[in-house]
């Protein structure tokens, strides 16, 4: 079982990292701004989509980390706080800016969203060892069902 360990320094390589990260359960005192190395930090437990098939689905512990950060956003969450409430992270997503800065967004399901002014896209993602088996894989249709069905429009 091989761990997976990924460096995005564009945005080809970031959608290559957010698709990995599609669906990762983060709690909120797993991530951090570190302001004095312009470094933000986060462990997620991340849906191991490249299982292969007929595997038991299962889920991996990974830190993320993203350099030459300049500054944080965040609506709907406090990182650091403690909360009993696990976030779900949807997509990391990139805003240019002017070349080569930008706005990543790491938009989590409730409205939740973290905004991070980098002054140039370098980002790694390291699996950190421990893997474990789930009941279950995320469904988006029945997550998207489910919206329209509370939001009272047809889904």
């Amino acid at each position: 079982m091989e761990l997976l360990k990924l460096a995005a320094l564009d945005t080809d390589d970031l959608a290559v990292l957010s698709a990995h990260l599609q669906d990762a359960i983060v709690r909120t005192e797993d991530l951090a701004y570190l302001a004095d190395t312009h470094r933000f930090v986060l462990v997620a437990r991340r849906f191991d989509w490249s299982a292969e098939a007929g595997a038991p689905p299962r889920r991996r512990l990974t830190g993320v980390h993203f350099e030459r950060v300049l500054g944080v956003r965040h609506r709907g969450l406090v990182p650091g706080a403690s909360s009993e409430t696990p976030l779900e992270l949807l997509a990391v997503t990139f805003t240019p800016g002017e070349a080569p800065s930008g706005t990543a967004t790491l938009v989590f399901a409730g409205n939740a969203a973290i905004q991070l002014d980098l002054e140039c896209i370098e980002v790694r993602l390291k699996d950190l060892g421990p893997v474990w088996e789930v009941d279950g894989r995320p469904d988006h249709e029945a997550v998207a069902a489910g919206r329209a069905a509370v939001e009272g429009r047809p889904s």
